[in-house]
């Protein structure tokens, strides 16, 4: 593998405007508690783990992994990352801005007083954004904004580039009027996973042990108001069943340590379906995993960044130069935007969730997937110099016309919008009092 090659903005172009497949990062993690400490990896539906059984270089057969973080989760970190690098002003890129300073004063509940782009869960095509107005009243979804980004393809990418260049990165698919339907739609062009391997499930304990000496016997009820009492009303306080009627249900007396054991499997069972369908059933909690290695892999694909094409607003894409100068120009300013994004991310270190705490076993080192069967260019670059690489690009493409919106579009949330997520914290706070 070549080495000692720095992650410039020559080599950035070289790559975009020649036959290079992707930029790939591979980087080794190890939980922060060291090697054998159990980490804790997202659950999901019926209190499970994803887990798969894969095959992996060295490995004569399929070993069990588990997904420590998803590719969704993944871009929402990125994107969060860069969020405060436009916060400290460290870099600027296009932002759309909702406040929420005036709608907190009518709500239960305040919310972010500022949701922008990077924040809402589908980007430009955001429901958010879609539901909320311009300062002088216009719908975003009527606004000249909407009405160019409307007319956004794979053919016409400027819109998107100029409003919210990071959808073409991390993909997105709608209208103005709702994401998915007719929408324009832009696929992933960056992904990134992390993936525990050669994982052991772990056990999980609680306990707790109540200072006042509060004993489980005594009956605790509902006044009918949605507060307990000891007297007894006929009705058991609290929904969940197993501590109903009990101090537990209001956090009260000692909780008796638990263990939910995981054991040896019966030969020839598939650990992992073993593992799943116990959990289902209940007979098991997932308590954590401990694994042999994990692993954070992250492509920036450029074959699909040159799908994309940059033609002047109201114009159709022809073939020029002066067109080849611009798309080369934009696709190096995204290039350039999703490996600074991944650099961010990864300054801002991996703390994914409770108990899981992730830290590299050695500096990040990209790749560059050039000539077939060849070995991979070997790279370097870190977050001071990947902003100074897409401050370069962007000054680039500037100077071929590519402009794109520097000052943050500012909306503020719609009397509906304003008034649904009023009665939506309403009808939360009433379930709580009635206990559903």
């Amino acid at each position: 593998m070549s080495e000692g090659k720095t992650l410039d903005l020559k080599t950035v172009k070289e790559a975009v405007s020649g036959t290079a497949v992707a930029f790939r990062s591979r980087v080794e993690l190890q939980p922060a508690g060291g090697p054998g400490d159990k980490v804790f990896p997202p659950t999901y539906e019926g209190a499970t783990y994803a887990t798969e059984a894969r095959r992996l270089p060295g490995r004569e057969e399929p070993v069990a992994c588990v997904l420590l973080d998803s590719v969704q989760s993944q871009a929402n970190r990125m994107e969060e990352a860069l969020q405060e690098a436009v916060d400290a002003g460290r870099i600027r890129i296009p932002l759309i801005e909702v406040d929420f300073g005036q709608a907190n004063q009518e709500l239960l509940k305040p919310i972010d007083d500022r949701i922008t782009s990077l924040t809402v869960p589908h980007r430009l095509a955001d429901a958010i954004l879609r539901d909320s107005d311009l300062e002088d009243g216009t719908a975003f979804s009527k606004s000249e904004h909407a009405e160019y980004w409307r007319k956004a393809s794979v053919a016409n990418a400027t819109p998107v580039y100029e409003l919210c260049p990071t959808a073409l990165i991390f993909g997105i698919w709608g209208a103005p009027e709702k994401p998915g339907g007719l929408g324009a739609k832009f696929e992933r062009l960056m992904s990134s996973e992390i993936l525990g391997m050669e994982v052991a499930f772990g056990t999980k304990t609680s306990s707790r042990i109540d200072p006042l000496g509060i004993r489980a016997g005594i009956g605790i009820y509902d006044d009918g108001k949605g507060n307990w009492t000891l007297e007894n009303t006929g009705k058991k306080y609290g929904r969940n069943r197993e501590t109903a009627g009990k101090p537990s249900a209001i956090n009260h007396g000692n909780v008796t340590p638990a263990l939910a054991k995981y054991g040896k499997n019966p030969e020839g069972l598939d650990p992992m379906k073993d593992f799943r369908e116990r959990a289902r059933q209940g007979e098991i909690a997932p308590g954590g995993v401990t694994m042999a290695s994990a692993e954070q892999t992250t492509v920036v694909s450029l074959a699909g960044l040159r799908r994309l094409k940059f033609p002047p607003k109201g114009e159709k894409w022809q073939p020029s130069d002066g067109q080849r100068r611009r798309d080369l120009a934009a696709r190096t300013v995204l290039a350039s935007l999703a490996l600074c994004a991944a650099e961010l991310a990864a300054e801002s270190g991996m703390d994914l969730r409770s108990r899981c705490v992730l830290w590299p076993s050695a500096p990040r080192k990209w790749e560059l997937l050039d000539a077939p069967g060849e070995e991979p260019v070997q790279l370097a670059i870190g977050a001071e110099s990947a902003i100074a690489l897409l401050n370069e690009a962007v000054s680039g493409a500037e100077a071929v016309g590519m402009t794109w919106q520097n000052d943050p579009i500012r909306l503020r949330p719609s009397e509906k919008l304003v008034n649904l997520v009023k009665r939506s914290q309403e009808l939360a706070a009433t379930a709580e009092e009635e206990g559903e």
